[in-house]
């Protein structure tokens, strides 16, 4: 028997992340059942609802909105109405502020429902080749290196499959951030997922970094890193800390804050890392 979608419900329904066959049977009718859908961005939406011959009333619900749109929806499903919440792809509530509009449901009573479907992190992790057994989702990190380098000398230690998410334009950064942090561990780069171009960048960041600089960055990425390995530690030494600078350099960085980045990442005092590229 199909499922009798209830009134005064907020549902969140998974959408695509590419492909716009990968939605899910029970998602399309409650999305054509719903009263109104609120969707991140409504044009890419219109564009999945007409593939459906979907009609529902559209609205839009997103970062810059959801202060003044978030508890108007909560009202609207406080008086009976049935709401569709869907991100710009995959899951609501995942790196989207779908995550404040359950929030302020649960707050109030209203009934969640989840309706689940895809996920470009757990659909590059699973055809990664690296370890499934653990991983840590982090999304996307911040935007500037200054906030950014925190974040990830607490993940160095991490022992599961690390899970990001970047954009194009810092992907090179980004990379050259995790070299100098994590080492040169071995990574999956996942670009375009489900889409025409989809393609997986396999090696290690250094080997991934070079491919890169020679093909460009296109696309949306889903970055793969592999875990630190348990009970081993990493002894770093003068040739390290040469290598480290000296890659940071190539990227543009002056030397002071190279050698300030690299004396943080290897957990020694910055002027032996001085010390040491003052030698060389």
């Amino acid at each position: 028997m199909a499922e009798i979608f209830r009134k005064g419900t907020l549902y969140l329904c998974a959408s695509p992340i590419g492909n716009l066959e990968d939605i899910t049977y029970r998602a399309v009718r409650c999305l054509r059942e719903a009263d109104r859908i609120a969707a991140e961005d409504t044009r890419r939406t219109k564009l999945l609802l007409t593939a459906y011959d979907i009609d529902t009333p559209l609205f839009s619900y997103h970062e810059h909105n959801k202060a003044e749109q978030g508890p108007v929806i909560i009202e609207r499903v406080l008086q009976g109405e049935m709401i569709a919440l869907v991100s710009d792809a995959g899951m609501p509530a995942i790196c989207d502020p779908g995550n404040d509009l359950v929030y302020l449901a649960l707050a109030a009573g209203v009934p969640v429902v989840p309706l689940p479907g895809a996920n470009a992190g757990l659909t590059g992790l699973v055809a990664s080749g690296m370890d499934t057994t653990a991983f840590t989702f982090a999304g996307f990190l911040p935007k500037t290196k200054k906030h950014r380098l925190p974040v990830l000398k607490k993940m160095k230690e991490y022992t599961g499959t690390l899970i990001f998410y970047e954009a194009p334009h810092r992907i090179e950064k980004v990379l050259a951030e995790m070299e100098a942090v994590f080492g040169d561990r071995t990574i999956t780069l996942c670009r375009e997922l489900t889409k025409k171009h989809e393609e997986y960048i396999r090696g290690t960041l250094s080997e991934v970094r070079a491919k890169l600089a020679v093909t460009g960055a296109r696309g949306e990425f889903v970055i793969l890193v592999a875990g630190c390995e348990a009970h081993i530690e990493r002894n770093f030494g003068p040739e390290e800390y040469i290598t480290l600078v000296t890659r940071l350099m190539a990227e543009g960085i002056n030397k002071k804050d190279s050698i300030r980045i690299v004396a943080e990442c290897c957990g020694v005092p910055k002027r032996e890392v001085y010390r040491t590229v003052l030698n060389l």
